[in-house]
């Protein structure tokens, strides 16, 4: 769920997925009768239908919305050796020219 809800494990999204999926009970009473919300349970199956390869819709696949959390880790990472690496060049170019008076 969002940052604020209940943390919900992977197996316990997919038991309620296939809940949905076996039962042909409609989200809505899946949701109420395992004391989830509704609108998780919705973005559970949608992402399921996803990663299945059910559905695709330009969204994207769990595996795919992983790598790019990887991915803008990395680009922050480097993002800042690299801020940190102007600064330690512009120290050192005063430095040098300082030491060259």
């Amino acid at each position: 769920m969002g940052k604020h809800g209940k943390r919900y494990t992977k197996e316990q999204k997919a038991e309620a997925v296939r809940l949905v999926k076996e039962s042909g009970q409609p989200v809505r009473d899946a949701a109420e009768h395992l004391g989830i919300s509704e609108t998780a349970l919705y973005r559970w199956v949608k992402q399921a239908k996803v990663d299945s390869g059910e559905l695709r819709n330009g969204s994207l696949s769990t595996e795919e919305l992983k790598e790019i959390r990887k991915l803008r880790r990395e680009v922050q990472t480097l993002q800042m050796e690299n801020e940190f690496l102007k600064k330690v060049s512009a120290f050192f170019a005063r430095e040098t020219e300082i030491s060259s008076r």
